[in-house]
């Protein structure tokens, strides 16, 4: 069986994190995702889906993420039978993240994510010099591969 779902949208709302009983982070938040074809009026229409992620995924949502931001979700459709205050049965359906990714390279302008990098190579010196390169001597003029 397979039930994997790719969605790139911005969030519509800030991320609430809570935590279980037990301790456990669990945020919530909402997509706005556009469709890829116009209405027949000649707009586009917008669909927005309620996801939810768990522990370490969940507070690095809570903590990077805000409403308007650039987000791609990769998870698994779930679907939820509940029964509301009036004892009404209820089916909700829901985006349990896996892995959630930033959609947009910049922010606002700015260079990092609220004070993280876009990009940091863990544990790794910057080259001396400022060039991102490293000349190859000439020894015997023959390929290293």
């Amino acid at each position: 069986m397979l039930n994997k779902i790719i969605l790139m949208g911005r969030l519509t709302r800030d991320p609430e994190l809570r935590r279980t009983g037990s301790g456990t982070a669990v945020t919530s938040f909402s997509l706005a995702v556009d469709r890829d074809f116009k209405s027949q009026g000649g707009e586009k229409e917008t669909d927005f889906i309620d996801i939810v992620a768990w522990r370490n995924t969940a507070e690095f949502v809570s903590k990077y993420f805000s409403k308007g931001r650039m987000a791609v979700v990769e998870g698994r459709l779930q679907i939820r039978d509940w029964t509301d205050k009036d004892g009404g049965k209820r089916r909700s359906a829901e985006v349990v993240a896996d892995n959630v990714y930033f959609g947009d390279s910049k922010r606002d302008g700015a260079g990092d994510f609220g004070g993280m990098p876009a990009y940091s190579a863990p544990n790794q010196a910057m080259p001396v010099g400022g060039s991102d390169f490293a000349e190859i001597g000439e020894e015997d003029g023959e390929l290293p591969f």
